[in-house]
Protein backbone atom coordinates (compact mmCIF):
# COMPACT_ATOMS: atom_id res chain seq x y z
CA UNK A 1 0.00 0.00 0.00
CA UNK A 2 2.80 2.33 0.58
CA UNK A 3 3.64 2.76 -3.02
CA UNK A 4 0.13 3.51 -4.63
CA UNK A 5 0.12 5.85 -1.56
CA UNK A 6 3.43 7.78 -2.94
CA UNK A 7 1.87 7.58 -6.68
CA UNK A 8 -1.38 9.17 -5.46
CA UNK A 9 0.41 12.01 -2.93
CA UNK A 10 3.01 12.14 -6.32
CA UNK A 11 -0.47 12.52 -8.53
CA UNK A 12 -1.88 15.28 -6.40
CA UNK A 13 1.69 17.41 -6.32
CA UNK A 14 1.90 17.19 -10.22
CA UNK A 15 -1.90 17.94 -10.67
CA UNK A 16 -1.48 20.86 -8.87
CA UNK A 17 0.89 22.19 -10.58
CA UNK A 18 -0.54 21.15 -13.94
CA UNK A 19 -3.53 23.46 -12.65
CA UNK A 20 -0.81 26.80 -11.86
CA UNK A 21 0.36 26.33 -15.19
CA UNK A 22 -2.69 25.94 -17.72
CA UNK A 23 -3.75 28.85 -15.54
CA UNK A 24 -0.89 30.83 -15.87
CA UNK A 25 -1.21 30.39 -19.45
CA UNK A 26 -4.62 30.88 -20.12
CA UNK A 27 -4.37 34.35 -18.47
CA UNK A 28 -0.66 35.51 -19.30
CA UNK A 29 -0.51 34.05 -23.21
CA UNK A 30 -4.20 33.32 -23.61
CA UNK A 31 -6.85 30.98 -23.91
CA UNK A 32 -7.23 30.71 -27.94
CA UNK A 33 -4.98 28.03 -27.84
CA UNK A 34 -4.07 24.81 -25.13
CA UNK A 35 -0.51 26.05 -24.45
CA UNK A 36 -0.80 25.19 -20.98
CA UNK A 37 -1.49 21.21 -22.11
CA UNK A 38 1.77 21.59 -24.45
CA UNK A 39 3.72 23.50 -21.78
CA UNK A 40 3.08 20.93 -19.09
CA UNK A 41 3.57 17.98 -21.46
CA UNK A 42 6.58 19.04 -22.90
CA UNK A 43 8.30 19.90 -19.78
CA UNK A 44 6.93 16.52 -18.43
CA UNK A 45 8.52 14.81 -21.49
CA UNK A 46 12.06 16.33 -20.67
CA UNK A 47 11.94 15.88 -16.77
CA UNK A 48 10.79 12.23 -16.89
CA UNK A 49 14.01 11.47 -19.05
CA UNK A 50 15.86 13.40 -16.91
CA UNK A 51 14.61 11.11 -14.00
CA UNK A 52 14.46 7.92 -15.54
CA UNK A 53 18.20 8.32 -17.00
CA UNK A 54 19.62 9.47 -14.04
CA UNK A 55 17.66 7.31 -11.46
CA UNK A 56 18.90 4.00 -13.72
CA UNK A 57 22.82 5.50 -14.84
CA UNK A 58 23.32 6.47 -11.61
CA UNK A 59 21.87 4.81 -8.64
CA UNK A 60 21.06 7.74 -6.79
CA UNK A 61 17.53 7.85 -6.91
CA UNK A 62 15.84 4.65 -5.39
CA UNK A 63 13.00 2.83 -7.22
CA UNK A 64 11.08 4.28 -4.31
CA UNK A 65 11.94 7.66 -5.34
CA UNK A 66 11.74 7.09 -9.15
CA UNK A 67 8.21 5.47 -8.48
CA UNK A 68 7.35 9.02 -6.62
CA UNK A 69 8.62 11.37 -9.13
CA UNK A 70 8.20 9.69 -12.28
CA UNK A 71 4.72 7.88 -12.04
CA UNK A 72 3.30 9.93 -9.61
CA UNK A 73 4.58 13.73 -10.12
CA UNK A 74 4.68 13.26 -13.94
CA UNK A 75 2.00 11.49 -13.88
CA UNK A 76 -0.08 13.80 -12.50
CA UNK A 77 1.65 16.74 -14.24
CA UNK A 78 1.59 16.03 -17.94
CA UNK A 79 -2.05 14.80 -19.46
CA UNK A 80 -2.56 13.20 -23.00
CA UNK A 81 -6.38 13.49 -22.30
CA UNK A 82 -6.31 17.02 -21.68
CA UNK A 83 -4.42 17.07 -24.92
CA UNK A 84 -6.73 14.92 -26.83
CA UNK A 85 -9.83 16.79 -25.37
CA UNK A 86 -8.26 20.23 -26.86
CA UNK A 87 -7.43 18.96 -30.33
CA UNK A 88 -10.91 17.49 -31.00
CA UNK A 89 -12.54 20.46 -29.58
CA UNK A 90 -10.24 22.25 -32.41
CA UNK A 91 -11.56 20.36 -35.00
CA UNK A 92 -15.07 20.89 -33.93
CA UNK A 93 -14.94 24.02 -33.49
CA UNK A 94 -13.39 23.95 -37.27
CA UNK A 95 -10.06 25.43 -36.42
CA UNK A 96 -8.42 23.01 -38.36
CA UNK A 97 -5.03 23.98 -38.93
CA UNK A 98 -4.99 24.81 -34.96
CA UNK A 99 -5.21 21.22 -33.86
CA UNK A 100 -2.92 19.97 -36.77
CA UNK A 101 -0.52 22.20 -35.02
CA UNK A 102 -1.93 21.28 -31.48
CA UNK A 103 -1.01 17.49 -32.93
CA UNK A 104 2.38 18.53 -34.36
CA UNK A 105 3.65 20.87 -31.92
CA UNK A 106 3.18 18.54 -29.35
CA UNK A 107 4.38 14.91 -30.88
CA UNK A 108 7.37 16.87 -31.69
CA UNK A 109 8.14 19.23 -28.83
CA UNK A 110 7.65 16.08 -26.37
CA UNK A 111 9.63 13.70 -28.49
CA UNK A 112 12.15 16.36 -28.69
CA UNK A 113 11.89 17.34 -24.97
CA UNK A 114 12.49 13.71 -23.98
CA UNK A 115 15.89 13.10 -26.46
CA UNK A 116 17.16 16.67 -25.10
CA UNK A 117 16.47 15.25 -21.14
CA UNK A 118 18.37 11.91 -21.97
CA UNK A 119 21.18 14.18 -24.00
CA UNK A 120 21.63 16.11 -20.78
CA UNK A 121 21.55 14.54 -18.18
CA UNK A 122 23.99 11.54 -19.81
CA UNK A 123 26.33 14.91 -20.33
CA UNK A 124 26.08 16.16 -17.23
CA UNK A 125 26.54 12.64 -15.41
CA UNK A 126 29.46 12.21 -17.71
CA UNK A 127 31.04 15.70 -16.75
CA UNK A 128 30.16 14.38 -12.99
CA UNK A 129 32.32 11.35 -13.31
CA UNK A 130 35.13 13.08 -14.95
CA UNK A 131 35.40 16.12 -12.62
CA UNK A 132 35.37 13.07 -9.75
CA UNK A 133 37.79 11.14 -10.86
CA UNK A 134 40.53 13.90 -10.69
Amino acid sequence: MGKVLLVCVGGAVGSGFRYLVATWAAESLGPGFPRGTLIVNVVGSFLIAVIMEASLRTMSVSATLRLFLTTGIMGGFTTYSSFNYETTRLLEDGSIGLALLNLGVTVVGCLGAGFLGLVSIRLLLNLAAIVASR
